[in-house]
């Protein structure tokens, strides 16, 4: 139940409260019926209203008092909103209550209004304004930019992204899913996190269209039933040692870039990027930073005999080029590394073009399974794959380093195996 404070109205006048508030001396003053003028110093003085409602006294600021109502109340328009606040208690609200309530309406009233404003493409730069910097490098940062001008905005990118639909979705998808699957599902992830993004911020409500499970799982293929898996091309692990002999009569950066990759059984990003100040020759260890990973965690590479005799002469490859600084593989271009397509060239140049640098990871991982007796899990730390499964990396606190190290060690020593030579056998002569 409410209540006001009984007090007669109309005790102020407009010249008073406009001396009052010039004189600037602290104190209330009232107009009755509950209407404060409160004076804190010269030209600051606000109007307020005291009730008392659920047997709890509270004051309610109208608004700053101002004598021409441009920015603030003039003692007419604070007696207006005094009464609309009595009129409130008198149908059991709390004016306050009522007044924050209003504001939230029309808080969200404007954010809808922007909402629907917004386009997917709108939605989607700001996604890539506030992710791009957790991003691991520029290519990746690319390839999203492009996916999306290639095949999303052209469908739905001038579309409100409050009205993204499953429909609209499944126009950026469709045209891929059987010709480029994989694409498709990055386009299609792409699209989920955007419109993830978009909920989070107030511009669309409900659940994701772009979502896999349980939505477009019914309504697309599967991905491996579209098409199957392509692997990258690898060599037979049996060849190694002579494509190992071949790739070391060759001279020039790429090659000893790939010849690192092989030993190492690093992605070619890692290899490209290497610097000096991750590798410790004198522990024959490289460490490379989380940043620089795809998994997002440090990795430590142990350097076999073969790779550290391959850094020594690299070392002496920076002391004699200063621009090189701490790039491992320098490129052409000072303070630079080695650009992405070296190791390719090396492989063309060899005429090798059906094999890939990536590739080679899996040439490793057969050697381990069919030729050696390496546990699963130290082969996998090896190639510093994910764990899958949740609680058993959750368990997992080392990272096998010697056990690795001595797996490393191993497949060296197997590239560095002389291959087998051929013999031409000649017929006999016919007496």
């Amino acid at each position: 139940m409410a209540r006001e404070r009984g007090q007669s109205k109309g005790k102020l006048k407009a010249v008073a409260v406009k001396a009052l508030a010039a004189a600037g001396k602290p104190g209330a003053h009232a107009d009755g019926g509950n209407l404060y003028l409160r004076v804190a110093a010269p030209g600051r003085a606000t109007w307020t209203m005291r009730y008392m409602i659920a047997g709890r006294s509270r004051e309610m600021s109208l608004g700053r008092y101002d004598e021409e109502g441009e920015t603030g109340l003039t003692l007419a328009m604070a007696r207006d909103a005094a009464a609309a606040a009595r009129q409130a208690l008198r149908d059991g609200a709390d004016p306050i209550a009522k007044r924050e309530a209003a504001a939230a309406a029309a808080e969200a009233a404007a954010i809808a209004e922007t909402a629907a404003a917004r386009t997917f493409a709108e939605a989607a730069e700001v996604f890539l304004v506030d992710n791009q910097a957790g991003w691991r490098n520029t290519i990746h940062k690319r390839q999203w930019r492009s996916t999306l001008a290639a095949y999303v905005h052209p469908h739905i990118g001038a579309r409100p992204v409050v009205a993204v639909s499953t429909e609209d979705v499944l126009a950026c998808l469709k045209p891929l899913w059987t010709t480029k699957p994989e694409t498709a599902s990055r386009v299609r992830g792409r699209i989920e996190a955007i419109l993830d993004a978009a909920t989070s911020r107030g511009w669309r409500q409900g659940l994701n269209p772009a979502r896999w499970r349980g939505h477009l799982d019914n309504l697309l293929p599967a991905r491996a039933k579209v098409r199957a898996v392509q692997h990258h091309a690898a060599l037979p692990w049996q060849d190694m040692a002579t494509f190992m002999a071949q790739l070391r009569q060759r001279e020039g950066m790429g090659a000893m870039a790939l010849q690192m990759a092989i030993l190492t059984a690093c992605r070619s990003g890692e290899v490209l990027g290497a610097r000096w100040s991750e590798i410790d020759l004198s522990a024959r260890l490289w460490t490379i930073p989380a940043r620089r990973m795809k998994a997002g965690r440090e990795h430590r590479v142990p350097i076999s005999p073969a790779a550290l005799a391959l850094l020594e002469k690299l070392a002496v490859l920076r002391d004699a080029t200063p621009d090189a600084l701490d790039h491992v593989f320098p490129g052409a271009a000072p303070n630079r590394p080695l650009s992405v397509m070296a190791m390719a060239m090396v492989l063309r140049r060899m005429q090798r073009d059906a094999l890939t640098v990536h590739g080679f990871r899996s040439t490793f991982r057969d050697w381990c399974e069919e030729a050696t007796s390496t546990p699963h899990a130290v082969a996998e730390a090896c190639l510093a794959h994910t764990i899958p499964d949740a609680v058993e990396r959750a368990y997992r606190r080392g990272d096998l380093l010697e056990k690795r190290r001595a797996v490393m060690e191993q497949w060296a020593e197997y590239c560095d195996r002389k291959p087998a030579e051929v013999v031409q056998l000649r017929p006999a002569a016919i007496a």
